[in-house]
């Protein structure tokens, strides 16, 4: 297999996973070249990188135009671009376009981007290579008559899930079949609307499974490992808000399982790259795939951590066609990760979306803590992008020390002028159900109105404190008294 280092990469991306991937192309010494939308002529990641480029109009248009970005890439003289999540990362003609035009795509074959980006093929390949499925349809269904004998067929309650989309959207549970008509319609509006084709699928919906999914590296040469997995279970609107690694109450059965079922599974596929398997777990311990994503996950750092392994490195070096430097039993885990999701959105408001101006940001330190952001005191959040403007990452050596962990780290957060989860995040860690590990995908629907989330914080206290050292100084200086040590 031909190799070939990589010396400069141009990141199609934005944000958080911009500034990552500029950090470890910094430490393999890759130059990074950077796009940007004029939204984003402040963002910190723009500073980092050794180049940038802007490209102008539509905001949201401009990460999304992969011939413009392509061309801005050979105009640079890089020699690979890496996706990121989001926007392009699985895009199967842009991986194809990348290599047409001689650049290295840092990701998996665009045929396996197409693959898993086909929801119900994806489905049928990996039954074939041996993965539980739930009980559903094969083919995307687009008529409601076909759809309602589907439903009765399985029996409700069933999930409606758009067929080549994700994230929530074009999703539906439906409990009973008169409510089926009008989630049908609702879904498949939905589904039009954000993916551009209303198809769908059917399957038996679990209620309140553990959503959990396995970290996959794999190289050129059909070596596969795995990395873990991670517990994706606190969601809220099937979006994911805290994931952790490992899972706090998976047994070592199911975990076993797992991991054999996925490698399995990309071996038998002939997968290259990073990539994750998804899976509901039922309460009888039973697992069944979702979906996998190609591309890198928002929660990797989670894996990082108790692994010691550098995702995004690992994802250049088996672009550039290096064998993995590791074998399954060499890699050891260590403790647990806890990723919270920092978002600019309102808790008070139904966690409506917050952009606006940080007037103050002061962030949590000490071992343990990683703050993957690009957030900072007078950075202006735009409106056109997704809410979330950081990750933190706390890590221990046991669940306990974690939990105690997150709880200080979340105290010492603080971000002014604009609303954020962090409240919600303070109230979820100090929860005796979160504690004991007793998680699973309702446990944000059954604890929401539960939690206070105001946004109180300890800065008052600790302002009042400083007035208080300052006024006993004020005494001694009035006084000409000495303090005795």
């Amino acid at each position: 297999m031909e190799t070939k280092k990589i010396s400069k990469i141009l990141i199609a991306n934005r944000g958080e996973i911009a500034l990552r991937i500029i950090r470890a192309c910094k430490e393999l010494g890759i130059k990074s070249v950077v796009v940007f939308s004029e939204s984003d002529l402040n963002g910190v990641w723009v500073r980092k990188a050794d180049e940038c480029y802007p490209i102008l109009g539509d905001p949201v248009a401009a990460y999304l135009d992969y011939e413009r970005i392509i061309s801005l890439a050979k105009k640079a003289e890089c020699d690979a671009i890496h996706p990121g999540y989001g926007f392009l990362s699985e895009s199967a003609e842009f991986a194809q376009a990348c290599i047409d035009n001689g650049i290295i795509f840092i990701g998996p074959k665009p045929e396996h981007v197409a693959l898993f980006g086909d929801k119900m093929a994806s489905k049928v390949a990996m039954r074939e290579v041996g993965v539980p499925m739930l009980p559903g349809t094969d083919e995307p269904i687009d008529n409601i008559g076909d759809a309602e004998k589907i439903a009765a067929d399985i029996g409700f309650p069933v999930i409606i899930k758009a067929a080549f989309g994700g994230g929530g959207r074009g999703m539906r549970i439906v409990e009973k079949a008169s409510d089926f008509k009008e989630m049908y319609e609702s879904a498949t509006k939905e589904a039009q609307r954000f993916f551009g084709r209303g198809e769908v699928f059917i399957e038996k919906y679990l209620k309140n499974p553990r959503h959990i999914e396995i970290q996959i590296v794999a190289d050129k040469y059909g070596n596969v490992v795995h990395l873990g997995e991670r517990d994706c279970s606190i969601q809220r609107r099937h979006q994911k808000v805290i994931e952790i690694a490992p899972s706090p109450r998976l047994s070592e059965k199911v975990r076993r399982e797992l991991y054999r079922v996925s490698t399995k599974a990309m071996f038998k596929l002939g997968y290259e790259s990073v990539g994750t398997i998804e899976y509901l777990v039922d309460a009888e311990d039973n697992f069944y795939f979702i979906e996998m994503n190609t591309r890198v996950q928002v929660e990797h750092p989670v894996t990082e951590a108790i692994s010691g392994i550098d995702l995004i490195q690992r994802m250049i070096q088996i672009a550039e066609g290096d064998p993995l430097k590791f074998l399954q039993e060499e890699i050891k885990f260590r403790g647990y990760a806890i990723e919270f999701r920092i978002n600019a959105e309102n808790p008070k408001l139904n966690f409506v979306p917050s952009p606006g101006l940080i007037t103050n940001y002061l962030s949590p330190g000490g071992p343990g803590v990683r703050l993957d952001s690009m957030a900072y005191t007078n950075y202006q959040i735009p409106s056109n992008y997704d809410s979330m403007i950081g990750k933190l990452i706390v890590s221990g050596l046991t669940w306990e020390d974690t939990v105690r962990k997150a709880q200080r780290a979340l105290d010492e957060f603080l971000i002014e002028g604009v609303p954020t989860n962090i409240p919600l995040h303070r109230q979820i860690v100090r929860d005796q159900d979160f504690i004991d590990g007793k998680l699973d995908t309702g446990y944000l629907d059954t604890k929401l109105n539960t939690f206070n989330l105001e946004a109180i914080h300890n800065m008052d206290d600790e302002e009042a404190k400083m007035k208080q050292i300052q006024g006993i100084i004020n005494v001694i200086k009035a006084n000409n008294l000495n303090v005795r040590h």
